[in-house]
């Protein structure tokens, strides 16, 4: 078939370079969005769809909005038999959908109806979920309404965060969508209605929203720090005086004998800060690594140690 690829973030890259590398399919054009500046020094940068599709030596296109003529005419001039979408960013419009013989498939990082949205991997870990997904879906005006095509499920395992979640469906993302492009080129493509009455929304990440309740359970709290790594990174204030510093946390331990307040620092030893949780299981999070604003990530008792952290000290 001859797919026009249309994606932004790291986790439509192993289905690009699946396509790529299979006999049958050809790759006419990779839509991505423009360059935008990132990093201290606000260079432009590249999206790692577009670094893929250049080290592969494929036409990559780069609208501001795809929604406009220029682009949709451009996606017409190509005769796509199918569209692949993931993770792109923008809403694409009607007019794009109905361009492709066989319609545009769009690979979603979650069990479909549950968890339709910008950030389905992240909630489904902070929502303590047992398991997550991809649905590759037929493509339709909603957000994530259209039908689905086919499911493939994997378990959500404790030391998950995002990230490691993120690569392993992206993986699976890939092998999916080729056996969705089998299925179509057989005619047995099905096409299930989403219940929708079992739909939830996962909404955008904000940076503030990485801030760790302690006053929550400390397996609530494992699960926030999890799916809020590696970004926006979970974090608490620690008092420094009359200010008080930002603490990123990035690995913990679930404790049983942390005894305090909701976010007491209840003891600081050779394995960490023991910091006490709310909820009415009790116990507590061992901290382990962790970065203070502006510093390199270390060992917690490192940093207890160098910041003089006192068993006492509410985290905030």
């Amino acid at each position: 078939m001859n797919v026009v690829f249309i994606g932004t973030s790291p986790f439509g890259a192993p289905a690009l370079q699946k396509i790529y590398d299979h006999p049958e399919h050809t790759i006419s054009s990779v839509i991505t969005q423009p360059d935008r500046p990132a990093g201290r020094q606000m260079k432009m940068m590249p999206s790692p769809i577009k670094e893929l599709a250049m080290k592969l030596h494929m036409t990559v296109f780069q609208p501001e909005k795809i929604s406009q003529k220029s682009a949709i005419d451009q996606i017409r001039y190509l005769k796509p038999d199918v569209i692949v979408v993931a993770a792109y960013g923008q809403i694409i419009p009607k007019a794009i959908l109905d361009i492709p013989q066989y319609g545009c498939l769009n690979i979603h990082g979650s069990i479909l109806p549950r968890y339709r949205g910008a950030a389905p991997i992240q909630r489904a870990i902070e929502e303590r979920e047992r398991e997550s997904g991809v649905t590759i879906m037929w493509m339709d005006i909603g957000l994530d309404t259209g039908d689905i095509l086919l499911i493939e499920k994997t378990k959500i395992k404790e030391e998950d965060n995002s990230q490691t979640l993120h690569d392993r469906l992206s993986l699976m993302g890939a092998d999916a969508l080729l056996k969705a492009f089998t299925l179509i080129e057989k005619g047995k493509a099905p096409r299930v209605k989403q219940d929708s009455t079992l739909s939830t929304y996962a909404k955008k990440l904000k940076k503030e929203e990485g801030r760790i309740p302690w006053n929550k359970s400390k397996r609530d709290i494992d699960a926030h720090i999890r799916a809020m790594t590696p970004w926006p990174s979970a974090y608490t204030w620690v008092p420094d005086g009359t200010d008080q510093r930002m603490l990123k946390i990035f690995s913990i331990i679930l404790s049983r004998s942390a005894k305090g307040k909701a976010g007491e620092v209840v003891r600081i030893d050779s394995h960490g800060i023991l910091v006490a949780c709310g909820g009415e299981s009790g116990g507590g999070l061992l901290l382990r690594e962790v970065q203070m604003e502006g510093k390199k990530r270390m060992h917690a008792a490192d940093f207890a140690r160098g910041f003089n952290l006192q068993v006492g000290t509410i985290l905030e």
